[in-house]
């Protein structure tokens, strides 16, 4: 100390002090008005910066009582430094703190509003915040005199070393860096891989993909396996699809009323169903001469790939009760089975010939010598 502390220098340090944890208090009180603002707006980056100067405004008005307080004191020229050299790192490590969420918290906004989709990949948030964190504490680390060369060197040679025990992992995080830049697969898409996993695409993080199928279950899997696999993405170019239904009528049916009548449930059933296109346009097209009936296939529009169901539901309901009011059968195949009695008495059944399949019911003749 340059010299003795007197009772003037503690009062002062103290009320510096106390201005200080008093400012930090009524701005952190602002900062949370200000938040209650930003959330009725409809940008969301004001709801980001707000969050982030919650945290460094309070702080840094507290920090500055200290540094007054540190100043009224008769510290020595040594230790003065250092109280300035200790404060100012931990200003810019609560600031690298904070700009970390706010770069964070933008890229997930702007992820977000790329895939169209709340939740969205979180492997860009976690690589940038890790980025800005480092950046922040080099500068800190600066800020107290710690040179900073030795350490980007040892940093840059056993980065050497743990990039070759960690390949898997540093194998994923680029395989879901490059699944994203790509815009192959976004979080939301419906994908089903060949191995036969399928669902909505949750998450793409730095290691794994999520996958929630059907039956809300969660799927986990490696960023490498997604990036090498075939799969069929269902939501992309775009999320509407055409779903096909078999359907088959007797041959004496009036193809010409057929058609007609089954372009009017789906005109019903893409009105009136949740998950149907109203401007789908339907088709029938008939393909195959069967054994006891003529097949068609009919042509659906669904918004999205879990509506397929609902819609295939309300689709065969509602064309099996209008076919039943039309009077169009929908025959199903019978076959005709021939038994002879052999001279010893006996019945043995004769396999049936390639014509004996029939549109009606099954039919037993029995016939004896």
């Amino acid at each position: 100390m340059t010299r003795d502390l007197v009772l003037h220098d503690w009062v002062v340090a103290g009320i510096a002090l106390a201005s200080g944890c008093v400012a930090g208090l009524v701005l952190r009180a602002l900062m949370k008005w200000l938040g209650k603002h930003a959330t009725r707006t409809k940008w969301s980056g004001d709801d980001i910066i707000v969050d982030a100067l919650r945290t460094i405004v309070p702080w840094a008005a507290v920090i500055a009582g200290v540094a007054v307080a540190a100043s009224a004191l008769p510290l020595t020229a040594r230790i003065g430094g250092l109280v300035d050299q200790s404060l100012t790192a931990v200003l810019i490590v609560i600031a690298t703190l904070s700009a970390a969420r706010v770069v964070a918290g933008l890229v997930q906004s702007v992820a977000a509003s790329r895939t169209g989709v709340a939740a969205s990949a979180t492997i860009f948030v976690n690589i940038t915040r890790i980025v800005v964190l480092s950046m922040g504490v080099l500068v800190a680390l600066e800020t107290l005199g710690v040179s900073i060369a030795p350490l980007v060197t040892a940093l840059g040679v056993g980065g050497l070393a743990v990039a070759l025990a960690l390949q898997d992992t540093l194998a994923n995080l680029f395989a879901g860096v490059h699944i994203l830049a790509s815009k192959t697969v976004q979080p939301g898409d419906y994908i089903r891989l060949t191995s036969g996993e399928e669902g909505y695409v949750v998450d793409i993080n730095w290691r794994n993909s999520v996958v929630r199928n059907l039956s809300n279950n969660l799927v986990i899997i490696p960023n490498g396996r997604l990036a090498r696999t075939n799969m069929t993405n269902y939501s992309q170019p775009e999320q509407k699809l055409s779903i096909l239904v078999q359907v088959g009528v007797g041959y004496d049916s009036d193809l010409e009323h057929v058609e007609k009548v089954t372009l009017d449930v789906v005109d019903s059933v893409m009105a009136d169903i949740s998950g149907g296109v109203p401007d789908h346009e339907g088709a029938v097209r008939f393909h195959t001469f069967a054994d006891s009936r003529i097949n068609f296939t009919v042509i659906l529009g669904v918004g999205e790939f879990s509506d397929q169901y609902r819609i295939k539901h309300e689709f065969i309901k509602r064309l099996h009760q209008r076919y039943r009011t039309e009077g169009i059968s929908i025959p199903a195949p019978t076959r005709t089975i021939s038994l002879q009695q052999d001279a010893a008495g006996a019945l043995s059944s004769l396999p049936p010939g390639p014509h004996q399949w029939e549109a009606s019911s099954e039919v037993l003749a029995d016939r004896s010598r």
